[in-house]
């Protein structure tokens, strides 16, 4: 649908500003184009990442969903690099007034993106995607940029003469604004590529859960990796020191399978058996 939508728009877009006289919606057509590959990259990301661990890759293959999280944001700011130099070159020509329909179709299109964010953004809060979250916020930079565009285009039809640039300034300010979407991406993604640790929530999660295991006496270390949409798990858990060492391997069975049970988008599972006290 990501896919579908940003091409009907890109084609929308660039008509709308080659015949309407308007740069910004221009600029908007290139981040929508840009968008409908980044989209493309999401889906044959999701294909690699499900496939199933191997000999070569005993975690699975999830870390390709974050790898095209970085593809993702290089579109965006490729895409904001050339509004931004396009813009530049464009303030210092002189031109005509962009024509009044254009803020039509800019406000269909701000709404449709707007809903469209919200729409990817829940999916990918579903998922534990980041690539999802990525496309999402591609979503919302391409609403932010139509708003930029409104609002110059706005300023230039109603001041007239001599304010022809106030569409060129509106689409420079929104590649700016691309760019810090982009680094929003950038960010939780490097965090997960480097195993940063940001899953207090998840692991309080799973001490519970680990508490309703039948020789579980406590938790201790639990550690954290997210790959893809699923979060690979390394937990020390207490048991009574005097059981035996197949009672204790039968205990991290149950409490794994308890556990994997429990909370869905758990991976690989990990129990190191420790005595209690």
């Amino acid at each position: 649908m990501s896919m579908a939508g940003n091409a009907l728009l890109a084609v929308i877009k660039w008509f709308a500003g080659y015949f309407g006289n308007s740069f910004a919606l221009i600029a908007d057509a290139i981040e929508s184009t840009t968008d409908i590959f980044s989209s493309l990259l999401v889906v044959l990301g999701f294909a690699y990442a499900k496939r199933p661990a191997d000999l070569n890759h005993p975690y699975g293959h999830g870390r390709a969903e974050t790898l095209v999280t970085f593809l993702v944001v290089g579109f965006l700011v490729a895409s904001a690099t050339i509004i931004a130099y396009q813009s530049i070159i464009n303030i210092g020509r002189p031109h005509t007034l962009p024509e009044p329909y254009t803020l039509a179709i800019l406000g269909a299109i701000i709404f449709w993106k707007e809903l469209s964010y919200r729409w990817v953004l829940r999916s990918s809060r579903k998922t534990k995607s980041s690539a999802l979250k990525a496309d999402a916020w591609h979503h919302r930079s391409d609403a932010i940029t139509s708003l930029a565009a409104f609002a110059g285009i706005s300023l230039a039809i109603i001041m007239g003469e001599g304010w022809e640039s106030a569409d060129d300034w509106a689409a420079l300010l929104a590649s700016f604004v691309i760019v810090y979407n982009a680094y929003r991406i950038f960010r939780p993604a490097l965090g997960e590529i480097m195993d940063e640790h940001s899953f207090e929530d998840l692991v309080e999660e799973i001490r519970i859960a680990s508490r309703g295991v039948e020789g579980v006496r406590d938790t201790e270390k639990c550690f954290i990796r997210k790959a893809g949409m699923k979060f690979h798990v390394d937990l020390h858990v207490h048991v009574d020191g005097e059981v035996s060492v197949r009672r204790g391997h039968e205990i991290a069975h149950a409490l794994k399978d308890h556990l994997h049970q429990s909370i869905q988008e758990l991976g690989h599972i990990s129990i190191h058996v420790e005595p209690y006290g």
